[in-house]
């Protein structure tokens, strides 16, 4: 395991430091106190985590606009068009540092494991795509791979924008143990028990006790990391009815009419989130928490604020956490 980054590590890209500036320049003078204040950080939230999801949200739109656009009878198939689109979105990312090269093994990872799963699913039949197209590796198009490694690219912009830090975060060879038992369940379960109830028990059992903390704009904020990968699960899983109903892919009971993928699937989507969070500590190990008032009192709260309602920002650095802010 690679040492712990130092704060410059996991500071923001040189993209990311210019809009900064500016987003502290407009803000300086907002309200610290009362339901403007408060107003104002739900809307950095907002702003953070849809800058975090640009990978996601942007494959997100292709396939939408190639669900509603994109003719029948063109010479390229479809999905070949969403795999050179996907390719291009991972370029851009690059390109213009909006993911750094250290990232993008974390987003190669998660393309080459979820590949690996979709030519195995596809072949026992847990879903299907478009017979259409020559970019694919079996029954699977290539673009597939990108919708596993828009998760990982969320995962690791996130970490760096609310500057994750874990109060008892668990060994990490035991969260690897745990992610691999649910790596190989999603194959085996096909052929001996369903192990998947029991992981999840080992799951709340494992990750039970830690809590992330982050900070949004003025205050850092803390909530059980469980109560974080459910509302990721959610999310990913709303993603997911916008695929289907795009026909990126389709699962068997959709084949005769679309409707909404089966709430079970949220169990599945938070298992990944397990892997997940393995694979994306490989490249930004978990930090422990820091600095006057992060530690917890005990109690569990889906969400509490550390940091005082009036307490400002570092100066130059409104999205940082203290001794994050880059130089």
């Amino acid at each position: 395991m690679p040492p712990p980054p130092s704060a410059g590590d996991a500071a923001f890209t040189k993209a990311e430091r210019a809009l900064d500036r500016r987003v502290h320049a407009w803000l300086q003078d907002a309200p610290r106190t009362g339901w403007k204040a408060w107003a104002v950080e739900l809307a950095a939230f907002t702003a953070k985590q849809a800058w975090a999801c640009v990978f996601g949200g942007a494959m997100l739109a292709v396939v939408l606009a190639a669900r509603l656009w994109w003719p029948g009878d063109a010479a390229l198939a479809r999905n070949d068009a969403l795999t050179l689109a996907a390719i291009a979105i991972q370029i851009v990312m690059v390109a213009t540092r909006l993911e750094t090269l250290r990232e993008l093994r974390v987003v190669v990872l998660f393309h080459i494991a979820g590949t690996v799963m979709e030519i195995f699913k596809t072949e026992v039949g847990s879903w299907a795509y478009e017979d259409a197209g020559v970019l694919r590796l079996g029954q699977v198009p290539l673009f597939s791979g990108f919708m596993y490694a828009a998760v990982g690219s969320y995962l690791v912009r996130v970490y760096r924008l609310f500057d994750l830090r874990f109060e008892r975060y668990p060994r990490q060879w035991l969260t690897a143990v745990v992610a691999a038992a649910i790596y190989v369940n999603f194959f085996g379960h096909h052929y001996v028990t369903d192990l998947r109830w029991p992981i999840t028990a080992v799951v709340v059992v494992v990750f039970g006790r830690c809590v992330m903390h982050f900070r949004v704009f003025r205050r850092q904020l803390r909530m059980p990391l469980l109560c974080a990968f459910g509302l990721v699960a959610v999310f990913i899983w709303f993603a997911e009815n916008i695929s289907t109903w795009s026909h990126a892919w389709t699962y068997p009971d959709q084949a005769e009419g679309w409707h909404p993928v089966s709430a079970s699937k949220l169990g599945a989507w938070f298992l990944l989130m397990i892997i997940s969070v393995v694979l994306v500590a490989w490249v930004y190990p978990p930090r422990p928490t820091t600095g006057q008032g992060t530690e917890s009192s005990g109690s569990w709260h889906p969400v509490t604020v550390l940091s005082r309602p009036d307490e400002p920002a570092p100066s130059g650095c409104s999205w940082h956490h203290r001794g994050t802010c880059p130089d």
